[in-house]
């Protein structure tokens, strides 16, 4: 009896999405691009992301353009 009002909680929570409806994906835009990049500097996979496919293949095109034009970096290697 608790596992479905636990589950019944679970689903009726709302997440908000990681990319509000004004932003727009830009390899300018650092700032976003930053949140999702591990500590690493690795680009971090959909599932974390809690983005849609097109999303995330327009977050990895921005983030690589990014590390080209030296806006990013490739690692990050702060020991």
């Amino acid at each position: 009896m608790k596992q479905a009002i636990n589950k019944s909680k679970r689903s009726s929570r709302r997440r908000l999405p990681p990319i509000r409806s004004g932003e727009i994906i830009d390899y300018k835009n650092i700032n976003l691009l930053r949140r999702f990049i591990s500590e690493q500097g690795k680009i971090l996979s959909r599932r974390m992301n809690r983005l849609t496919s097109k999303q995330q293949r327009l977050m990895t095109i921005a983030i690589k353009k990014a590390r080209v034009l030296a806006l990013l970096p490739f690692l990050n290697n702060e020991n």
